[in-house]
């Protein structure tokens, strides 16, 4: 099956769900493939196993679900949609659930949510309906507009802490303004003020977030400790080698070294037990995922879908490239999980509420009502 194949072949892989085919095959292998690595992660759990199975399932009936969704409604609906999730924001600040000394989770009785995971969603779709409505590349101005936008849900979830879904929240915005044009003088300013902000930035960061810095700096000055995690996905990363230990034969993760290993360090189970080969074959797939998405974007007719479905594409891109960095001690630890493949069911329903956007955008192909 082609990676990009013509418009006419592209229609003939369309489902009668406004699915694509090809974007949707990549998903449901990475997805197979994060089933193996999670049971081996969880310690052979059938039960864990049987969870995200059914959260993968919760999550694909919402990417067909949003699917259907055509994007002049989509269009319509991002102020209100944005709004929401702001006022969300806001009650999580004043009256959420308090878990592990963040305060990010509303409880309704009936449902326990983030809704950060809402906003990750709503931030691009507002800031592709502004941006799209005048002309590209934007002015100054609506630059400056935009920007505030993305700031405001940016600086309630960091507030939480959250700084690693507040990095997904702001880098889905940034790449919004990039498609949209940004001039490479402006976006040098933009760099050089956030360069700027961070001496100031630091001030204001908790006690573990600056010791998160100084971990990444240094991991060896406290290795019992707060650079416990690193050191020991480091250890299994490299142990793995070319081939790996083989399937359930991770020594790191099965005898309980590797802290997080079903979550945030499960890339390093992959690299333990496939070694370098395997972790080929799944950064390939997510090349695959990440181009076919790429380029269904690119053939919406409308710049409000190309905008939007870009950012998404680019933002599912960061969780990858972030994970897999701070993993392997390039990056601080932020706590972003691996898409597809970690165990979860808040950030799965919202990555695949990405993709299912992405297709309903490209399949609808009608312009936007304005």
């Amino acid at each position: 099956m082609s990676l990009l194949p013509d418009d006419r072949a592209s229609r003939l892989m369309q489902a009668p769900l406004h699915l694509d085919v090809p974007l949707l095959t990549g998903i449901l292998l990475l997805s197979a493939l994060g089933g193996v690595i999670l049971y081996s992660a969880s310690g052979q759990s059938l039960d864990v196993l049987l969870r995200q199975g059914l959260r993968l399932g919760l999550a694909l009936a919402v990417m067909v679900f949003v699917a259907q969704v055509p994007p002049q409604l989509m269009f319509r609906w991002a102020p209100w949609l944005y709004v929401a999730g702001v006022l969300l924001l806001v009650a999580v600040m004043v009256a959420g659930d308090v878990g592990k000394g963040a305060q990010r989770w509303l409880d309704l009785k009936f449902l326990r949510f983030q809704p950060s995971e809402l906003v990750k969603v709503t931030v691009p779709l507002m800031l592709a309906r502004v941006l799209s409505e005048g002309p590209l590349p934007p002015s100054v101005l609506r630059v400056a507009g935009a920007a505030l936008l993305v700031l405001l849900p940016t600086a309630l979830i960091a507030r939480q802490p959250d700084l690693g879904t507040a990095l997904l929240v702001g880098s889905s915005g940034a790449f919004v303004l990039f498609l949209a044009g940004l001039r490479w003088r402006l976006i040098g300013l933009l760099v050089g003020a956030i360069a700027a902000a961070a001496p100031v930035a630091w001030m204001f960061l908790r006690d573990y977030q600056r010791q998160r810095v100084l971990t990444f700096l240094d991991p060896q000055n406290d290795p019992l400790g707060s650079g416990y995690h690193i050191i020991q996905s480091k250890i299994a990363i490299g142990s793995g080698g070319v081939y790996g230990k083989g399937w359930l034969n991770g020594t790191q993760s099965h005898l309980d070294f590797l802290p997080e290993r079903a979550t945030d360090f499960i890339f390093a189970v992959v690299s333990e037990e496939f070694g370098l080969l395997g972790v080929g074959v799944l950064l390939a797939l997510y090349l695959y995922i990440i181009a076919r998405g790429l380029y269904v974007a690119s053939r919406a007719q409308e710049p409000f879908g190309r905008l939007l479905g870009g950012s998404l594409v680019l933002t599912f891109f960061v969780y990858v490239f972030v994970n897999v960095g701070m993993v392997t001690g390039l990056l601080p630890v932020v706590g972003v999980p691996l898409p597809l493949v970690s165990y979860g069911g808040t950030s799965l329903v919202t990555v695949m509420a990405g993709f299912g956007i992405l297709m309903a955008v490209y399949s609808h192909q009608r312009p936007v009502d304005r």
